[in-house]
C-alpha cells in the first residue's frame, strides 16, 4: 500500500533528525555523530525559534499522562491498531488513510525512542526510553490538561506528523464521511440491482420452461383416436 511511504517516509526523517540532535557512536561501523549538549540551544531566528536539544519522558509536546511503560504500552498497542486498519481497509477514501499514515508514522517515530533509546543510549531498560525534541518556539505562558507551560512546548518531527493527520481529520471529517456514505449507498443500490436481476432471471427460466409442457399435451389431446 503507497500510503506507508508516508508513514516510512516520516520515521526515516525523524529518526535521522534525533540522531543527528542527540548524536551516536558506533565503533564497529565507523560512526560517530556527537550531537549537541543536553539542554543547549542554537538560535535560528531572533530568539523566537531555536534548536533546543531536550529529552521527554511523555506524549507529543511533553504532556505527561501515565507511566513510561503504560505510555510505550499503549503507543505500541494503538499503533497496531493503526497497521491492521490501513490493511483490512485499503478500498477507504484516500484521504483518511493518508491522514492515518501520518498518525502511524509520528506514532512509530517516538515509539522507537520509548522502546530502544534506553537501551542504545545505556540509561533505562526497553520500554523505558525517553523522546528526544528540539524544535522550540518562544511563545507566550499557557497552561493545558493541568500542567503549565512557560514557552511552547519543545517538539520533534514525530509530533508534526501526528498532528498533520489529525488536523487533516479534523478539517477533512465531512469528505471521509460523505464518501463513506456514497459507498454504503452504492453497495445497497448494487444489491438491489442483483436481487432484481435474479428476479427476472427465475421468472425467465419459469416462462421457458412453462410452454413446451404445455404445447405437448395440447399435441397428445389433439392426436387421441376419434
Amino acid at each position: 500500500m503507497r500510503v506507508f511511504y508516508i508513514t516510512l517516509a516520516v520515521v526515516i526523517i525523524d529518526q535521522i533528525s534525533k540522531i543527528y540532535i542527540k548524536g551516536i557512536d558506533i565503533p564497529f561501523l565507523g560512526l560517530t555523530i556527537h550531537g549537541m549538549p543536553y539542554n543547549s540551544s542554537i538560535n535560528v531566528i531572533d530568539n523566537f525559534f531555536l534548536i533546543t536539544f531536550i529529552e521527554n519522558p511523555g506524549m507529543a509536546f511533553g504532556i505527561q499522562l501515565g507511566g513510561k511503560l503504560l505510555l510505550s504500552i499503549f503507543t505500541l498497542i494503538a499503533t497496531v491498531l493503526i497497521i491492521y486498519f490501513l490493511i483490512k481497509n485499503k478500498n477507504e477514501t484516500l484521504y483518511l488513510r493518508m491522514s492515518l499514515a501520518f498518525i502511524l508514522g509520528g506514532a512509530v517515530g517516538n515509539l522507537i525512542d520509548r522502546l530502544f533509546y534506553g537501551v542504545i543510549y545505556g540509561y533505562a531498560p526497553l520500554f523505558y526510553g525517553r523522546v528526544v525534541d528540539f524544535f522550540h518556539f518562544n511563545m507566550p505562558d499557557f497552561s493545558i490538561f493541568g500542567k503549565h507551560f512557560y514557552t511552547f512546548p519543545i517538539f520533534n518531527v514525530a509530533d508534526i506528523s501526528v498532528t498533520i493527520g489529525f488536523v487533516m481529520i479534523l478539517f477533512g471529517y465531512k469528505k471521509i464521511f460523505s464518501s463513506a456514505k456514497f459507498n454504503e449507498k452504492t453497495d445497497a443500490s448494487s444489491d438491489i440491482s442483483e436481487i432484481t436481476s435474479a428476479d427476472n432471471t427465475i421468472e425467465e427460466t419459469g416462462n421457458t420452461v412453462s410452454a413446451p409442457v404445455h404445447t405437448h399435451s395440447e399435441n397428445k389431446i389433439e392426436n387421441l383416436p376419434s
